[in-house]
């Protein structure tokens, strides 16, 4: 949930897209975050960007990003787009990380190639992991196929995520639950509080 994906002059809007799909899974997000914190869940932020010489970015994403009138690294609004340290860059402060919450920066869209993410789950222990985020059809199936062929069991929380095209949005969350869940499980994060608070209250009781 970063500006250049959810914010005016970044590199979703430079695209020509609307800024109201990307931005509506924000309050949903706030409201999950905050009851994951406070059942001491771990919190992973992830934020795709590249280095200021471009040197991490492939050739063919660079010239993708050309052609569609949002170049990567070229200038914007929000600074350089999708790079780091750019303040189109950061993460939104609606879901800010707070202090000593983890954050993978990335150079793709999956977020496990180039990062250290895949070692920070084994050091913690977590086989299960919650997807949201955007765009779904992109940046957050590209996570969560990796996570499968890896192991990881994955709930994608559909209200949590968005794309920039309703559609797409639709038909990620559709391939997910093919085959019996092929690449995991989907549901809102609705039905995910009131699951865990079932759950927490058994616990307690």
């Amino acid at each position: 949930m970063q500006e250049d994906f959810c914010a005016k002059g970044g590199y979703v809007d430079s695209m020509g897209y609307d800024l109201s799909l990307t931005r509506a899974p924000i309050v949903p997000i706030q409201e999950t975050l905050a009851f994951l914190r406070e059942h001491g869940f771990l919190i992973l932020h992830t934020r795709e960007g590249h280095r200021p010489d471009l040197a991490d970015c492939p050739a063919n994403k660079l010239w993708r990003s050309k052609q569609i009138g949002a170049e990567i690294g070229s200038m914007g609004p929000s600074g350089r787009i999708l790079v780091k340290g750019e303040p189109g860059w950061d993460i939104i402060p609606e879901v800010k990380p707070l202090p000593g919450e983890i954050v993978i920066d990335k150079p793709g869209k999956g977020s496990f190639v180039g990062t250290n993410l895949e070692l920070i789950l084994k050091t913690k222990g977590i086989r299960n992991i919650l997807l949201a985020g955007v765009t779904t059809d992109v940046c957050v199936h590209t996570t969560m196929r990796h996570a499968n062929d890896l192991g990881y069991e994955c709930l994608l929380l559909t209200d949590c995520c968005g794309a920039t095209d309703p559609n797409n949005h639709d038909a990620a969350i559709s391939m997910i639950k093919k085959q019996g869940g092929v690449f995991g499980t989907v549901c809102s994060s609705e039905t995910l509080i009131a699951s865990l608070t079932k759950y927490f209250g058994k616990q307690s009781g």
